[in-house]
């Protein structure tokens, strides 16, 4: 007679899951010996729960497929919800398996008792306690739709002791119906929005992650309005490549005459981003398209709004508008972002080739010319984001997975992990940095027992950076974020990994092309100076006191790497030069 834990792997082999990331442990031995007994799906070992929940989110947002993550009881499952949180919040679907104690002992306050159904609402749209044998299939096929239609996370707690039980109920068939919807809007909105357009002189475009489907469409929509074009951090991997009207990105990594853009339109329209940073958003003069209703005007005074997917609402609109003819706005801006990118590039380039210890700019650099076409950048939090938004280049085949909504450090390796799995034969670069690398550092372990050729690209400065850079602009002095230098290239050795240390800037290309080249994995750790924190040549009184708009602005405005030949090649667009 098969088990709970039998038909639970069964149903998810079903909906296409092939792998679980986790730690084998008590409550899910019985789970991990129906895996083991399972063709068509794998136990996946992390040396930390927390890394599998991190990589499960990367899978699913690689694949749009779902993605499994467990825990065991109480500690266990309680390592996942830093993952979860970012999962979440991503937009990833991912179900976790959070196993608990014996049912007979809950409420007694037993070996590890918790009770994740309390915790992990926050980070889920469904958590459940699937506590007998007659709630299967149902409840887990819930939970796995509502992961997948929703996007986002669902959490099962259950027993092992209910993991055990025969099942009550036959498995049947059903299907997990995991690709978006794509809304269009109501005709009313659609012809409001046309009005809008039509009597706006400047026109901005500002294009978030919910504009991923939508490249084509929305360079229509700026070619006929002549308007601008700028992004969000999460929005850059899907607009900035083959875009004539990119006028860079805004937001504390921001760069370029995106922010201008804003300011000086008649009309901002944002397309499919939840943007944060209310204070860079001008606040007037605005209207929003998403999907999501819950994003509407909830971080700005909007005219109106329109729900919609942004493909849709775009092709919806574009025959009700007239095509605009006055590119003086337009161009304006795109004189503008070069001007300012070739100010940075002069402030921020020179002699970066020879700099010891190396600036992390040019390792950034060199790795965008290194890295295959299709490469998977997985990024820290911290200074990374600031070298990944300014230097890999989009290209509409390349993918950027971050904790760019959550903001957790130590992410880059357990969603390399994650991404690898996807597909072994795609290149996937982890941009750490060593206080993220230092949190997860067993993980390096998970890549050598899978032999997941992820290369690890370190940039090593022996500081919390960005940290480091928040203080300064407060009107502190850094303190508690530097410490010893650690060769970890030297770890990696010792874990077996494949490793090199580079030290001065003629070394990186080769580094990077020898670790690129390795069949496995890889370790490139790069001594980065800690001085290096994208400051401008000169910081004014008013620049050190709070992280107000203008100061943000100025002190995260240097290195932009080859956006600067972007910015130089979209001029030729302005008719006359």
């Amino acid at each position: 007679m098969p088990t709970v834990a039998d038909q639970f792997i069964e149903i998810l082999v079903e909906a296409g899951v092939r792998r679980i990331y986790g730690i084998v442990g008590d409550s899910l031995n019985p789970v991990v010996d129906a895996v083991r007994r399972t063709d068509g799906i794998e136990w996946v070992h992390v040396r930390h729960e927390e890394a599998a929940a991190f990589a499960a989110a990367a899978e699913a947002q690689i694949t749009g497929r779902l993605a499994v993550c467990a825990g065991s009881c109480g500690p266990g499952n309680l390592h996942l919800i830093n993952g979860l949180f970012d999962a979440h919040r991503s937009g990833a679907p991912v179900l976790a398996l959070a196993s608990q104690i014996p049912s007979a002992q809950i409420g007694t306050g037993f070996f590890q008792e918790t009770h994740p159904e309390r915790m992990f609402n926050e980070c889920s749209h469904l958590c459940e306690v699937l506590s007998h044998p007659e709630q299967m299939p149902r409840l887990l096929r819930s939970a796995l739709q509502t992961a997948a239609g929703r996007r986002g996370v669902s959490v099962l707690v259950m027993p092992g002791d209910v993991a055990e039980r025969s099942t009550a109920n036959p498995t049947g068939e059903g299907r997990v119906h995991c690709e978006p919807p794509s809304v269009v809007p109501p005709e009313s909105q659609v012809l409001q929005l046309a009005q809008a357009l039509n009597s706006a002189d400047r026109v901005m475009l500002f294009c978030g992650a919910g504009a991923g489907r939508a490249h084509d469409e929305v360079m229509r929509l700026a070619e006929t309005l002549k308007a601008p074009v700028g992004h969000a951090l999460r929005g850059k991997e899907w607009i900035q490549y083959d875009n004539p009207f990119d006028v860079g990105m805004s937001g504390l990594l921001g760069y370029g005459a995106c922010h201008e853009a804003m300011h000086r339109a008649d009309l901002l329209v944002l397309l499919g981003t939840d943007f944060p940073y209310d204070n860079f958003l001008p606040q007037a003069n605005t209207v929003q398209v998403d999907i999501e209703p819950a994003h509407l005007a909830r971080r700005t005074v909007l005219d109106f709004a329109v729900q919609g997917d942004v493909a849709e609402t775009v092709r919806a609109v574009l025959p009700h508008l007239n095509t605009k003819t006055d590119r003086e706005f337009l161009d304006r801006m795109l004189r503008e972002h070069a001007e300012i990118l070739e100010r940075v590039v002069e402030a921020y380039t020179r002699d970066v080739e020879t700099q010891v210890p190396i600036h992390p700019e040019y390792v950034a650099d060199v790795l965008d010319d290194v890295a295959a076409e299709d490469a998977v950048f997985t990024v820290d939090t911290g200074m990374c984001n600031v070298w990944s938004a300014r230097y890999v280049t989009p290209n509409g085949r390349r993918r950027m997975i971050g904790s760019f909504i959550h903001g957790s450090m130590a992410n880059a390796l357990p969603h390399a992990v994650g991404a690898q799995f996807a597909d072994r034969d795609r290149q996937v670069v982890a941009m750490a940095g060593d206080g993220g690398l230092a949190m997860l550092l067993g993980e390096l372990l998970t890549l050598r027992t899978h032999e997941l050729p992820v290369k690890v690209v370190l940039f090593n400065n022996a500081s919390l950076g960005m940290v480091k850079l928040e203080m300064l602009v407060d009107g502190m002095p850094d303190h508690g974020t530097d410490h010893e230098p650690v060769d970890f290239a030297a770890l990696a050795g010792a874990l077996g990994l494949y490793s090199v240390r580079v030290r001065r800037p003629d070394e990186v290309r080769v580094a990077l092309h020898d670790a690129f080249s390795h069949p496995g994995p890889a370790v490139v750790d790069v001594v980065t100076d800690p001085n290096a924190l994208s400051l401008p040549p000169h910081i004014t009184g008013a620049q050190v006191k709070g992280f107000a708009l203008a100061v943000s602005r100025t002190v995260l405005s240097g290195g932009v790497g080859k956006m600067i030949r972007l910015a130089r090649s979209n001029l030729r667009n302005i008719p006359g030069r």
